[in-house]
C-alpha cells in the first residue's frame, strides 16, 4: 500500500478491504429497493454560485501529489446551485418516510465506525490491518451510527453518516438534485478567493478561532476536541464562506459525481469538466473530523480523496448541487 493510500484510509477506508459477508438478517435489507418518484426541485434554501473561471488544484508542498492535487490549472464552471449545508439526518430520515429507502449499510449489515465511538456492546465482525481504528460494525447505519445501541435523537441537525456514494445519488434524484462535479465542488469551496489553503483564507486558526470541526491532539488515541466536538457537528456550527456554504471544511467527506483519477485532469477538459468516463471509486471532498495535519491534511481545498460507491462510514456525507 502506497503512503498516499495508507494516509488517505484514515479518513475514506474502502468496504472492500474487508472481506466480510452480507450478515443482515432484515429482508427488507437484503431486498432492492423500491423505484420512487422525482420531487420537482426546490431552490428557495439553496445558494445559486455565478460560475466562472477559477484557479483549481494546487501545487502546495503541503499537499499529496500521487492524489492528484495539481497542477494548479484555470477551469471554468456553469452558474448552479449548491445546498449551504450537507445533508442533515432530519433530511434524510424525511426521505426513508417517504420512499422506503434502505441505504447499502443495511443491505451489507455493516459499516465502519471509529474505534473511540464504541461501548464495548457491539458486535465488532472485521477491521482493515493496516488502520485498526477503523472497525466493521454489524448494525451501524445512518439511524444508529455507532451500532444498534446507538440513535439519531440528539443529532437531527449532524450531517448524515454512513452513506454510500449510491445512496447519496439516490437522494438527490428523490430531491429533484444532483451531487457537485469535483470542479463545482472546488469553486464553492473556494468562496470567491484565490487559490487560499482553506475556505476563509491560508491560516488554520485565524487570530486562534476554530474555523472547521478536524481531530485535535495525537491521532488516533486522543482527540483534545478543543473545536468543540468528538465526532460530526451540526451542520451550522461554524461560520459559512464568503459563498455562504457551511463546514468546506471538516465535519465530513463529501461525495461528489465523478470517478477518481490521479491524472486525467492533467490533460483533461477546462470547462465544465466531469471527470473520466469510468473509473472504480468516486471523488470525496473536504476532509472530516478524523483530519489532522500531521496524517491526512485533507481538509485543505484542493485535497481529494476517493472511496468505492458502495462504501460507507461514519465520517461521509454529501450536499447537493442543481443546475442554474
Amino acid at each position: 500500500m502506497t503512503d498516499s493510500i495508507h494516509k488517505s484510509s484514515c479518513c475514506s477506508i474502502s468496504r472492500n478491504l474487508t472481506s466480510l459477508p452480507i450478515v443482515s438478517s432484515n429482508d427488507q435489507a437484503t431486498g432492492d429497493n423500491q423505484a420512487f418518484k422525482e420531487t420537482i426541485p426546490s431552490k428557495q434554501d439553496m445558494i445559486r454560485l455565478p460560475g466562472g473561471q477559477f484557479l483549481m488544484g494546487t501545487n502546495d508542498r503541503e499537499g499529496f501529489p500521487a492524489d492528484g492535487e495539481g497542477p494548479v490549472r484555470t477551469v471554468t464552471v456553469n452558474p448552479f446551485y449548491m445546498d449551504p449545508c450537507t445533508v442533515t439526518n432530519l433530511e434524510f430520515q424525511q426521505f426513508v418516510n417517504a420512499t422506503g429507502y434502505v441505504t447499502e449499510a443495511e443491505k451489507f449489515g455493516w459499516s465502519y465506525v471509529f474505534h473511540l465511538f464504541l461501548s464495548g456492546s457491539e458486535k465488532i465482525i472485521g477491521s482493515p490491518q493496516q488502520t485498526p481504528w477503523w472497525l466493521a460494525v454489524e448494525g451501524a447505519f445512518w439511524k444508529s451510527p455507532e451500532g444498534p445501541d446507538s440513535d439519531i435523537m440528539e443529532r437531527l441537525n449532524h450531517p448524515v453518516i454512513h452513506i454510500s456514494w449510491n445512496d447519496a445519488e439516490a437522494y438527490c434524484r428523490w430531491a429533484g438534485k444532483r451531487l457537485p462535479t469535483e470542479a463545482e465542488w472546488e469553486f464553492a469551496a473556494r468562496g470567491g478567493l484565490v487559490q487560499k489553503r482553506y475556505p476563509w483564507g491560508d491560516e488554520l486558526k485565524p487570530n486562534g478561532k476554530h474555523m472547521c470541526n478536524i481531530w485535535q491532539g495525537k491521532f488516533p488515541e486522543k482527540n483534545n476536541m478543543s473545536d468543540g466536538y468528538a465526532g460530526t457537528a451540526p451542520v451550522t456550527a461554524f461560520e459559512p464562506n464568503g459563498y455562504g456554504l457551511y463546514q468546506m471544511s471538516g465535519n465530513v467527506w463529501e461525495w461528489c459525481s465523478d470517478w477518481f483519477s490521479p491524472t486525467f485532469h492533467v490533460n483533461g477538459p477546462r470547462i465544465n469538466p466531469v471527470g473520466p468516463s469510468r473509473g472504480t471509486s468516486r471523488v470525496l471532498r473536504g476532509g472530516s473530523y478524523l483530519c489532522h495535519k500531521s496524517y491526512c491534511n485533507r481538509y485543505r481545498v484542493a485535497a481529494r480523496s476517493q472511496n468505492t460507491p458502495d462504501s460507507s462510514t461514519g465520517n461521509i456525507g454529501f450536499r447537493c448541487a442543481a443546475d442554474a
